[in-house]
């Protein structure tokens, strides 16, 4: 009995050491509400923003939120963003747990003689055990899992970069179509009072049908501009309180205008020929193709037998101790994993693909847009002007239809012409706006050397493991 009884001894004591060591389940209740009351309520650690420019900004929201400082919070309190940082923290889980040795597996068994033996006594077994073929593929597993990490963090700072160009996008948005509602209020008050005197004229007999439809038709018109520029400014104001992760009421102060992207011929050329090794979805592309070569690995290495090894000690029913050793093998006749391997090589030739196909399309949509944005910068000049002259010529307008100089449907159709030219204007400063920010997204957030540095230094934080 002493046999047992140490054996016993051993696995309650196998048993509490491991027990001890185990996770404890604690409740997390969701929230009943989320987002911000303000921006000054969010902490913003400059420090660790994704682009360089950010890092070099003081985030001061008292004072409004200019376009870096609306970028800043939206890195720091993106809804998705946090969700992504979860996915990262997944992916850190993953590696640790792709790190560790497999458990060895203890057994016992007891039986108890029954009827009538003289002398039998009741025989026991215990054996432990350990899968050593895990052990062939543990680095190739260990490697896949720290590749995937630096793929989900790549993947997570490159989102981060897209968060950066939507928060400038929607500030310029906001402020364009705040501007525009101003310009669109302002017409629309100089124009009420029109309608008064088109009704008096008419009465009185002063004015025909046709010259009292012009009138009330312009003043229509521009309330019905203004309606809907303040749908769509409405629109932009909440599509941005989401994005900065603020609740709908939240004050949404912003100041200065949206900044404007000029890169020469040069800097495109330079930014498009480095981008494989600076964009953070083409490095991550890169980490997933190096995590699946590593999977595929894997699958190669386990065609070979699976092994595990094992020691028993056990007594029979004559009181007769044995020790010994016991090997399992699996034999390679039928599977020899071959399917496994076929769908890792498959898997490979996709990311590959997608990878190649991701540098064709970015080289296309870059040309494009340069194309784009060359044709607006050399167009804006022109509409600037012609809006201006128009303002002059209004204003001119104005001193003459006061002192009856001038007819009713000229001094409307100048108002018309003047009111056109500005909305174009505030149109091509916006389109002009949107399509530099595109670019310098597609181009890597930034084509600097200090932003190079940023991504090289973030990099390094999520290495894969060497070759």
């Amino acid at each position: 009995m002493q046999g047992i009884h140490g054996w016993s001894c051993f696995v309650a004591a196998a048993v509490l050491s491991a027990s001890s060591g185990c996770a404890v389940f604690q409740a997390r209740p969701l929230p009943a509400q989320v987002g911000a009351a303000a921006a000054g309520d969010v902490h913003v650690d400059v420090a660790s923003m994704p682009v360089q420019d950010l890092t070099h900004h003081v985030f001061d929201p008292r004072d409004g939120l200019d376009e870096t400082e609306t970028a800043m919070l939206a890195v720091a309190n993106n809804p998705d963003l946090k969700v992504l940082r979860d996915a990262l923290g997944i992916a850190h889980a993953q590696a640790f747990a792709a790190g560790l040795l497999p458990d060895p597996q203890l057994t016992a068994s007891r039986d108890f003689v029954t009827g009538s033996a003289a002398g039998a006594t009741s025989p026991f077994g215990l054996g432990i055990s350990w899968d050593v073929g895990q052990l062939l593929t543990r680095s190739a597993q260990t490697r896949a899992a720290q590749w995937n990490t630096r793929q989900v963090d790549l993947n997570l700072l490159w989102a981060e970069w897209q968060t950066i160009a939507q928060a400038r996008v929607l500030f310029a948005r906001v402020v364009n179509a705040r501007a525009t509602v101003a310009r669109l209020q302002t017409e629309a008050t100089i124009l009420a009072p029109l309608q008064k005197h088109i009704d008096h004229a008419v009465a009185a007999g002063n004015l025909s049908a046709d010259l009292a439809v012009t009138g009330l038709s312009a003043v229509s018109d521009a309330h019905q501009k203004l309606t809907a520029e303040q749908a769509a400014l409405n629109d932009a104001e909440h599509a941005l309180l989401l994005l900065l992760g603020l609740q709908t009421q939240a004050p949404l102060q912003l100041v200065g205008e949206a900044t404007r992207v000029a890169p020469d011929a040069a800097q495109l050329h330079a930014a498009l020929a480095d981008l494989p090794r600076r964009r953070p979805d083409l490095l991550a592309l890169q980490a997933g193709y190096e995590s699946q070569n590593q999977k595929l690995r894997e699958a190669i290495l386990k065609q070979f037998p699976a092994i595990s090894v094992g020691f028993n000690r056990a007594r029979d029913n004559s009181a007769v101790y044995t020790s010994g050793v016991s090997i399992g093998l699996t034999l390679p006749l039928f599977n020899r994993n071959r399917g496994n391997i076929a769908i890792e090589k498959a898997t490979r030739s996709n990311l590959y693909d997608t990878y190649a196909a991701r540098l064709l399309a970015t080289g296309n949509e870059v040309d494009r847009l340069a194309v784009q944005l060359s044709l607006q910068q050399a167009a804006q000049p022109r509409i600037e002007a012609h809006a201006n002259r128009l303002d002059a010529d209004l204003r001119r307008g104005e001193a003459a239809f006061n002192d009856y100089q001038l007819d009713l449907p000229t001094y409307l159709a100048m108002r018309s012409n003047a009111l056109a030219a500005d909305l174009q204007r505030l149109q091509a400063r916006q389109t002009l706006a949107e399509t530099g920010i595109a670019l310098q997204t597609l181009l890597g957030g930034n084509w600097s050397a200090a932003a190079r540095a940023t991504l090289s230094a973030h990099s390094s934080t999520a290495a894969g493991p060497s070759s």
